[in-house]
């Protein structure tokens, strides 16, 4: 007999933290699994600024950078939830400076693994065995495109971080995809975020050129965007929200490159 599903409501009874999920990619994802059915708590250092968020979500407030900021989340969504069935580890960044790997220390590298690489394994360490206990439950690694495409200048510690959580991520799959719980990586290209914008005013105001204008020489600094734009977070949810739900039950240990084309290799 072929499975029907409901689209509109198909997370219905589903528990899911989204990391970073008060602004960006993440709060698109955060609101396109709620819009599902799921109940869902989001994680940041900061309250959202949208008052909505915090009627509709369970906030919270956590430096997952750091063992013990894990550690609240992990004991606070089990405690207040029982369970978790959907875990978005979408939390990440870069802060380090410019100018090549001259300038980085062992601080800049250090910070960016945390947050990129380290963060994501202790939470699926605290919150697999309780997905493991029930034999179901879906991972999501927001990696990027960076982990096949390095930039040097500033970028490099969180390239190599989500190169490495990419490969964590398909070992791990392979262990656990047998017991019940799918683990999948999504990559990014450039996302047009509100910061993204900004960035974009930013460098068109010190140019004295147009948003566009500023917009394109990004584009052409990553190497080209076949697509002609970056994507919208609402673009990379609605990916993350396919791949959690019982319409992709057989897909696991599978790397899901969203960029517009921008990797330019097969």
């Amino acid at each position: 007999m072929r499975d029907t599903f409901n689209f509109d409501n198909e997370l219905s009874g589903k528990i899911a933290l989204v990391t970073g999920g008060t602004k960006g990619a993440g709060k698109a994802i955060a609101e396109r699994l709620l819009k599902a059915g799921a109940t869902v708590i989001i994680s940041a250092r900061n309250k959202p600024e949208d008052e909505n968020q915090n009627k509709n979500f369970h906030f919270i407030a956590a430096d997952l950078s750091k063992s013990e900021g894990t550690q609240t989340v992990i004991e606070e969504v089990l405690k207040t939830h029982k369970k978790i069935d959907i875990l978005i580890n979408n939390l990440g960044g870069s802060e380090t400076p410019g100018g090549g790997f001259s300038v980085l220390n062992d601080e800049d590298w250090e910070n960016t693994i945390q947050s990129n690489l380290l963060a994501p394994i202790r939470l699926d360490r605290g919150f697999l065995p309780a997905m493991l206990a029930q034999k179901s439950g879906v991972i999501i690694h927001i990696a990027s495109i960076q982990g096949k495409l390095p930039l040097f200048d500033s970028t490099l510690p969180y390239a190599a971080a989500k190169a490495g959580l990419i490969n964590y991520s398909k070992g791990l799959s392979k262990e656990v995809s047998s017991k019940g719980v799918r683990v999948l990586t999504v990559s990014p290209g450039w996302i047009m975020t509100t910061a993204s914008t900004r960035m974009m005013e930013r460098i068109a105001e010190s140019a004295k050129s147009t948003i566009e204008e500023a917009t394109q020489s990004v584009m052409n600094s990553l190497g080209g965007i076949p697509f002609g734009r970056p994507s919208q977070p609402e673009e990379v949810a609605e990916l993350v929200g396919f791949l959690v739900s019982p319409r992709a039950r057989y897909l696991t240990g599978t790397e899901y490159v969203i960029d517009g084309g921008t990797i330019p290799t097969i």
